[in-house]
């Protein structure tokens, strides 16, 4: 597969595999633990995300729900593989326990005595992590500003864009804090592999070089049109935009309800921010090697520095497979050589040596 198919792909490290997606086709590729290769195909968007994609400034923040939803389903099947690994795991060791003890427990039946049933539910965890990011990356960096602004001069208010600087201030360390501090969990940092992996084949393919492990190896892990380098556009953008904007809708309303008042607005107002970030870095990623798009995208770029790894071979293998299916899988619909998935479509290989064959073979194109 060479860059010779004209269409923009993305991704998305998972747990122990990558997301690829082209404008129609995504796929996920995780390793499990025995060194098989799980693939599967999804639809990637409806038609109204498509349309939208069309629209300027509308279609950032289409763009960022449509990957949020995706994203999602790629990181439940990431997990999935990884409970499955772990449920092998405890069932070879309570056969070995049941062996040695001469009885007939099975570590299903552990884990069923064992559960309590009082987990969250997906729906309530993913509305409980909106309010967190909220608050820790909305709200607790402006009242930080206004706190610093109170205790060390002689305070800081909407009116003023050293208090907007100072909340993006505390933002980005907030957001890079957080970073730095999940990079120290063993798997998150196998994440940030995999985020590596992403890059380099993704870099590969719009090299025109043929999607194989010697040549992905010779790319960097930074991309310009990383979803790290656009949080790092949404804090400078949201700056400049909130000190245009909140001194004169919150012009006349007293200090402590203004800042209650700019909470409230800031949520409304991403919708904005998302739009003209996307469009933002996505005019820097066109003209990259210039010298004022590369100071634009130099703090994303920085900050990659933490949320990329340099991956290792199987990494690289699981991101290459990744890419080849959605490639594939794209080039087949726009030749009408094969019908549109439209339900999740998964498959499994032994090793990367078989998907390789495989793939050879039949190259996903409807088989």
């Amino acid at each position: 597969m060479s860059g010779e198919l004209k269409t923009k792909v993305g991704g998305q490290a998972v747990l122990e595999g990558v997301m690829m997606r082209s404008p129609k086709c995504f796929a996920v590729v995780v390793r499990r633990k025995d060194g098989a290769l799980v693939v599967r195909e999804q639809p990637w968007t409806g038609e109204w995300a498509i349309k939208l994609a069309k629209v300027p400034f509308v279609r950032g923040m289409a763009t960022l729900v449509e990957s949020m939803s995706n994203g999602y389903k790629a990181l439940n099947f990431a997990a999935e593989q990884m409970e499955e690994d772990l449920v092998a795991e405890e069932e070879a060791k309570a056969q070995a326990e049941a062996l040695a003890s001469g009885t007939t427990v099975s570590a299903s039946q552990k884990k069923s005595e064992g559960a309590s049933g009082g987990g969250l539910s997906s729906e309530v965890a993913n509305k409980l992590a909106m309010v967190l990011a909220i608050g820790l990356f909305i709200a607790l960096p402006q009242l930080l500003a206004w706190a610093a602004g109170k205790l060390f001069g002689p305070g800081l208010g909407m009116q003023d864009f050293a208090f907007h600087a100072l909340t993006g201030a505390f933002k980005l360390a907030l957001v890079i804090g957080y970073m730095l501090a999940i990079r120290r969990i063993p798997e998150v940092r196998r994440v940030f592999q995999y985020h590596g992996a992403e890059h380099k084949a993704i870099a590969t393919f719009e090299a025109g070089q043929p999607l194989e492990v010697e040549y992905a190896k010779q790319h960097s892990t930074r991309h310009a049109r990383c979803g790290t380098t656009f949080l790092i556009v949404v804090v400078i953008v949201s700056v400049v935009v909130y000190a245009a904007v909140l001194p004169t809708l919150l012009k006349g309303i007293g200090a402590v309800n203004a800042q209650v008042y700019a909470i409230a607005l800031k949520v409304l107002m991403l919708p904005l921010i998302a739009g003209l970030s996307y469009e933002l870095q996505r005019l820097s990623a066109r003209f990259s090697s210039s010298p004022l798009a590369r100071l634009f995208l130099g703090p994303g770029y920085m900050v990659q520095g933490i949320t990329t790894i340099e991956p290792d071979d199987d990494q690289l293998e699981v991101a290459l497979a990744s890419l080849k299916v959605t490639l594939a899988r794209e080039a087949a619909e726009q030749a009408g050589k094969s019908a549109p998935v439209t339900e999740p479509v998964v498959r499994k290989f032994r090793s990367f040596a078989q998907f390789t064959e495989q793939f050879a073979i039949a190259g996903f194109k409807g088989e």
